[in-house]
């Protein structure tokens, strides 16, 4: 008996472990099963807001007299949670959802969607929380960007938090003008724990430059004088961490004067950005030219305690094995990257992404859905 006791002293710690590993696991499959019937809800109010507006005469007036009607009455009954821009909120979720099926399929039948047997229905449709889809409402530009990043935020397990930098940074615009979407989409669904900083995660690729209104015909001159006029939206497409310094800075090498187009800062970097702009294509001759301005400014430009200078290659058009050829193996670190002065068609470069996610699927790289991460 008292070797009994013992062998179960012994063994008690790892059967509470056990427990409380069922237990956890039990509490977050609940959560998730309960975000989900929320979710479904609010779609389905949704729904139901935007029919019975259609049955109104004056839609827009009486659409905005339902929602503070509804909003009162709903509040008086249930409590916080119904105010008139939550409603909005649940109708544009409705007119927005990336589900066509589901929307099709709760018109067809919706008595039977939302009968409370059937509310699982719906609510497999949403495999997000509800705090990943008021961002995407919220924040996704049009229907193929909200698709687009629902698709890779369940793809890669997305936080809210990593969704909501995705956005803020243009990863679908980017995505679908890359050239290289496979990798693209590779890289965009990888975690960065603790956000290790490197020049290549910091510059974005391709750049988005068509707030600057240029035509076909335009010099480099052109450009970066627009660049320069434009420089607040320049800042803000080049990224949160940039500083502007100047533009055509001189450098003297030898007895031969040569002017930097545009220099910047990087504070996270905490180095010198030197930017070269080239309206053609890139050539290894950039290279060697932003070589030779990077070692001239890391001599006389640099401050005390700061990195050396990064090198940074505006072009219209880069080849990817040009540039990996030209720029790997120098001492200093040199970027190239596209420009992009205007969008193209979003629903052909969509129909393209999808078939790059499908194929990067297909190759067992698409298959770590994990759980998302609230």
């Amino acid at each position: 008996m008292t070797r009994l006791r013992r062998t179960a002293a012994s063994s008690y710690p790892a059967l509470v472990k056990d427990l409380s590993g069922l237990l956890e696991t039990a509490r977050r499959s609940s959560a998730r099963a309960v975000n989900a019937l929320m979710t479904a809800t609010y779609w389905e109010i949704g729904r139901r807001i935007v029919e019975f507006e259609q049955r109104g005469a004056k839609r827009a007036k009486y659409g905005a007299e339902l929602l503070e009607t509804l909003s009162a009455d709903l509040t008086r009954r249930f409590g916080r949670g119904f105010s008139r821009p939550n409603l909005q909120r649940f109708r544009e979720f409705y007119l927005r959802s990336p589900l066509k099926q589901i929307r099709s399929t709760a018109s067809s039948n919706s008595e039977a969607v939302i009968r409370k047997s059937q509310i699982g229905v719906l609510a497999d449709a949403f495999p997000l929380p509800w705090s990943h889809y008021v961002l995407l409402i919220g924040r996704a530009r049009s229907t193929e960007a909200l698709a687009f990043h629902h698709t890779e935020a369940l793809r890669g397990g997305w936080s809210v938090r990593q969704l909501d930098r995705q956005i803020a940074s243009q990863f679908y615009e980017r995505t679908v003008l890359s050239r290289n979407k496979a990798a693209m989409l590779t890289r965009g669904g990888q975690a960065k724990p603790g956000d290790v900083l490197t020049a290549d995660d910091q510059v974005r690729d391709p750049l988005i430059l068509e707030f600057l209104g240029l035509k076909d015909e335009y010099s480099e001159n052109d450009l970066e004088a627009t660049l320069v006029l434009h420089l607040e939206s320049f800042l803000l497409e080049l990224g949160g961490e940039f500083a502007f310094i100047g533009r055509q800075r001189r450098l003297r090498i030898g007895d031969e004067w040569y002017r930097v187009d545009l220099l910047f800062s990087h504070r996270r970097l905490r180095c010198l950005i030197v930017i070269d702009l080239k309206v053609g294509k890139f050539t290894h001759a950039d290279a060697g030219q932003m070589h030779l301005y990077l070692n001239c400014a890391r001599a006389h430009w640099t401050h005390p305690g700061e990195n050396p200078p990064v090198g940074l290659i505006l072009c219209s058009q880069k080849n990817e094995a040009v540039a990996r050829y030209a720029l790997e193996g120098l001492p200093s670190k040199v970027l190239a990257r596209e420009y992009r002065l205007a969008l193209p068609d979003e629903k052909r470069l969509a129909e393209e992404l999808e078939r790059t996610r499908e194929r990067l699927e297909a190759r067992g790289l698409g298959d770590h859905l994990g759980t998302t991460r609230q």
